[in-house]
């Protein structure tokens, strides 16, 4: 098929987390909330019936926004901002701490809902995907309404669609009129639609790249279009240089992928406070052996058992460490795969407070392929666990 004839569709959930938890919590609708924090931040209910809510300037951690609806958005909260700095903006926002299990939820609702319109999805995240619609006999209006029409029906949530002839400038398009927008672009209209945007809005530039870019004068897509290839070259190599010249072209050959394997399938948290590893010993196993547990529920549910068995040890000085054991054969068992990390942590000196730890499985293979003979039970450890451990070692 021509790839100019091609219709693919982006799909983003409007600030997904932040949705969700009004459907929990309706009476915060048109209301600046903030998603951030652990459970200690969880709304109360009061003798009379009403909830309390934890208000932003109540966050003393050093953690970050999630995502914020778009009233707290209208105040100069954004994503991945500082919590602190947040609350210095605005102080009276709501705040709800993070509860993953439920996005997950919804995001396996919003998807099998889009299933019973085309199978050609490509998971992207917890909150998109991408839908080929080249195939179906619909005009692209339809088609968009009925997505919309399903996603709200399955969630109560509204979506945002960008429907063009490829995934670069679909996910541009998504964008566009959010909350709850569509947007339909044909490639004449990329010197209306597109070239005036910023060129961070091309999935791909980052800020170092926009920074180089701004530096020689470019700023917008219209202003990359126009720049001569051999001045990219110079600052940028041959490879990138030739995607940033078809980008900003609106050229993207990418297939909608309806199924890839991960490679691996990990959980992490970073704590509110440093963690000392001997005076914090409790609270940090308590929270290895969570992340293990979160980790062995996400293999089982998605139908993956792995070989190797990776911890990713954060500092208070930010020096990450990383370390891995590979098993004899795969498994998804927490016992086992927490057994493992133990003999991770027994390699790293324990010496400095913690601000972050890791769970990660890789080497997947899935459970369809194999037998239960190939994977181990609790009582048939590869390794022998010493009985007083790592005298340095939190677990």
């Amino acid at each position: 098929m021509d790839i100019l004839s091609r219709r693919i569709a982006h799909l983003d959930m409007d600030a997904f987390y932040a949705s969700v938890e009004l459907t929990r919590y309706p009476e915060l609708r048109g209301q600046p909330v903030v998603i951030a924090g652990r459970d200690e931040h969880k709304p109360i209910m009061q003798s009379d019936g009403t909830r309390f809510f934890f208000r932003l300037r109540d966050y003393n951690g050093r953690g970050v926004i999630t995502t914020a609806t778009y009233e707290a958005r209208a105040l100069g909260i954004f994503s991945a901002m500082s919590a602190m700095k947040a609350a210095q903006l605005a102080p009276d926002a709501f705040l709800i701490p993070v509860d993953f299990d439920i996005y997950r939820h919804y995001s396996r609702l919003f998807k099998a809902a889009i299933t019973t319109i085309t199978a050609q999805i490509e998971d992207s995240g917890i909150d998109e995907i991408y839908l080929d619609l080249s195939n179906l006999e619909e005009d692209s209006l339809t088609l968009a309404h009925r997505i919309k029409g399903a996603v709200k029906h399955a969630t109560g949530l509204t979506c945002s669609i960008g429907i063009t002839p490829n995934k670069l400038l679909s996910k541009i398009c998504s964008d566009l009129e959010k909350p709850d927008g569509l947007t339909i672009l044909q490639p004449s209209d990329i010197p209306f639609r597109i070239w005036p945007l910023s060129v961070t809005k091309i999935n791909g530039i980052g800020p170092k790249a926009a920074k180089k870019l701004e530096f020689l004068g470019i700023t917008t897509i219209a202003e990359l279009a126009k720049a001569d290839i051999s001045l990219l070259q110079t600052h940028f190599g041959r490879s990138y240089s030739a995607w940033l010249h078809e980008a900003s072209h609106g050229i993207d050959r990418r297939p909608v992928v309806t199924h890839a394997e991960p490679k691996s399938i990990s959980r992490e948290t970073t704590f509110e406070h440093d963690l000392h590893p001997r005076f914090d010993r409790l609270v940090l196993s308590e929270a290895f052996t969570a992340l293990c547990k979160q980790v062995a529920n996400d293999l089982n549910r998605k139908g993956y058992i792995g070989r190797t068995i990776s911890i990713k040890l954060r500092f208070e000085d930010f020096q990450t460490v990383t370390r891995d054991f590979t098993l004899a054969t795969h498994t998804a068992d927490p016992v086992i795969i927490r057994r493992a990390g133990r003999e991770c942590l027994r390699r790293v000196a324990l010496q400095k407070k913690l601000r972050l730890l890791g769970i990660k499985v890789s080497a997947l293979i899935s459970t369809r392929s194999v037998s239960g003979k190939n994977t181990f039970s609790q009582q048939e450890l590869p390794f022998a666990v010493a009985q007083d451990g790592n005298p340095q070692s939190f677990d």
